[in-house]
């Protein structure tokens, strides 16, 4: 059963006047409650960022909201990439059968100077619209086959590594980059998975088909990621060699009080896997989502339930110390 982790961070400096301007002003009971609530904002942020808090680098989530300082510029994410400003989270993906782990989705995380830990919907949009999105992807595939190779090496035994891939990427040149990457830290390709949304499938069918074949000729797995919440057609997904679909947290998030949430995850379930289809939902947060994932027939779950983000170093801890590999 998965446990809930309580920690202590403490704030020096400029970041321990703003708690006490907070505490005196009655808005919280104490320094501890400040910190606790800045840590659930993260978390509801997707930015579980402990190390960067211990670091003493990042300025807290509650100073940022409160003195926002300008918008994020292209030339900053450029800036960044140079700047190595980027890192990698790993999130646990688990089997509900036997509550082990199969594997894990790549999260890129920016540690901007200034500004601390920003959320990715903060800047990958950004990169999005100027095209950097292609070299920040670039930059997540290099460093999570990097990963990959560190954990083969140390004798883990595979587990799918989950990598986002936008539209912009998906392009006849991918395969030819993915492969070069498996080729130059020597990985085996069941240790990678490419995860796309459904505005990739809305171009030119065949085109995309083609990149799929020779992207699954490699031995490497290719998700549907926040499936139910784009427009592709439902008689497209058959002819597309998808090996997996991600129920987007959307359809988890009323599970099991919200009937219509229920009656649409059930239906990408049983859908899923008539088409042969492993099945993953997102955002799973309570024993009450799992066990109703679980009996409606999912495959596996990813959320805070079972896990959060973490970087590298603690998340091989944490898959040493706490989670069941699956052999």
């Amino acid at each position: 059963m998965p446990t809930v982790e309580k920690r202590t961070v403490s704030l020096p400096g400029p970041q321990a006047d703003y708690i006490d301007a907070l505490v005196a002003s009655g808005a919280y009971a104490s320094a501890s409650e400040v910190v606790r609530a800045g840590l659930r904002a993260l978390r509801e942020r997707d930015a579980a960022v402990e190390r960067w808090l211990r670091e003493k680098v990042a300025p807290t989530y509650d100073a940022m909201k409160a003195d926002p300082a300008r918008a994020l510029s292209g030339a900053e994410v450029r800036a960044a990439l140079a700047r190595r400003e980027f890192a990698l989270y790993y999130q646990p993906v688990v089997r509900l059968t036997d509550q082990r782990l199969v594997g894990a989705e790549a999260l890129v995380r920016w540690m901007h100077p200034q500004r601390g830990m920003v959320a990715p919907d903060e800047f990958i949009p950004l990169a999005e619209t100027t095209g950097l999105i292609v070299q920040v992807g670039e930059w997540v595939l290099e460093q999570a086959c990097a990963q990959a190779a560190v954990w083969q090496r140390a004798g883990l035994p595979p587990f799918r590594l989950a990598v986002n891939v936008s539209a912009r990427e998906f392009t006849s040149s991918l395969p030819g980059r993915v492969e070069g990457t498996l080729n130059r830290y020597r990985i085996d390709p069941s240790w990678l998975e490419l995860e796309i949304t459904e505005s990739t499938l809305m171009h030119d069918i065949d085109y995309v088909i083609g990149i799929m074949d020779r992207i699954s000729a490699l031995g490497v797995a290719l998700s549907l990621d926040d499936f139910g919440t784009g427009y592709s057609s439902l008689s497209f997904l058959k002819r597309f060699l998808i090996d997996t679909l991600k129920i987007d947290r959307s359809f988890t998030t009323g599970i099991p009080a919200d009937v219509s949430d229920c009656a649409i995850a059930s239906t990408i379930i049983s859908m899923g896997r008539k088409l042969g289809h492993r099945v993953i939902a997102e955002g799973v947060e309570t024993v009450e989502q799992t066990e109703f994932l679980r009996q409606a027939g999912c495959d596996e779950v990813q959320g805070y339930l079972y896990g959060k983000p973490l970087p590298a170093y603690e998340f091989e801890k944490a898959l040493r110390e706490n989670w069941l590999l699956v052999a």
